[in-house]
């Protein structure tokens, strides 16, 4: 029996899945929640085991990040997958980046998210159209070639806070930082996207959906 968690802020979504899973007859849902946090909490109070798969909305209503929710996720022992409308590529390669397994399109028939929970558990990759054009056709997708701790780098450094600040945040030296933030800049110039400054960063670490829009010190 495959356990599953939904965590949707869509209770009409989470109703119709608890429901298809409950007639596929070989699908538990352990857990049903409007955010990750509650989720962990549950684990934590329950002391459960952690879902096969948890089924994803690629954005909860409260506050959090793609990355963020994923990373925790993934890192507490779980499969995940986005459960999507799948049209905002930035976000989708930074599910995929956290460790998401695939997507798949809220607009799917029941059956084909049912079928994907399947071949997740299985420990097998998600290939469908969904995910495929979600990345494939996004130039940006190919251009994301940054390391995780480039990433978590230009993340907090253009979001606004100084690289000393960020290196202190990430427990880092601060010329470890420094070097990672050069080499962001070099591989942005590699792809064709150049980012000579610490506004050029910002809007770069906007596209590929590392900061959020309006982020940043001005």
């Amino acid at each position: 029996m495959t356990r599953v968690a939904l965590i949707d802020d869509h209770e009409s979504v989470r109703l119709g899945l608890e429901a298809a899973c409950a007639r596929a007859g070989t699908k538990e849902v352990v857990f049903s929640g409007s955010s990750v946090r509650q989720y962990l909490d549950w684990r934590t109070f329950s002391a459960s085991a952690p879902a096969d798969v948890v089924v994803l909305d690629l954005t909860l209503g409260d506050g959090t990040t793609v990355t963020e929710n994923v990373s925790r996720l993934v890192g507490d022992g779980s499969s995940v997958i986005i459960h999507s409308v799948a049209d905002r590529p930035a976000a989708v390669r930074e599910a995929l980046a956290a460790g998401a397994a695939g997507i798949i399109s809220k607009s799917s028939r029941i059956d084909d998210v049912i079928d994907a929970i399947r071949t997740v558990a299985r420990g097998e990759p998600l290939d469908n159209v969904e995910w495929a054009s979600a990345v494939e056709g996004d130039r940006a997708f190919a251009d994301a070639q940054l390391s995780a701790r480039e990433r978590d780098v230009l993340r907090l450094y253009a979001a606004g806070l100084p690289l000393k600040v960020v290196a202190e945040r990430l427990g880092i030296a601060y010329s470890t930082a420094k070097e990672n933030i050069t080499r962001v800049r070099v591989k942005y110039v590699e792809v064709g996207r150049p980012a000579p400054t610490k506004v050029d960063l910002l809007r770069r670490a906007m596209e590929d959906g590392l900061v959020a829009e309006g982020s940043g010190d001005g």
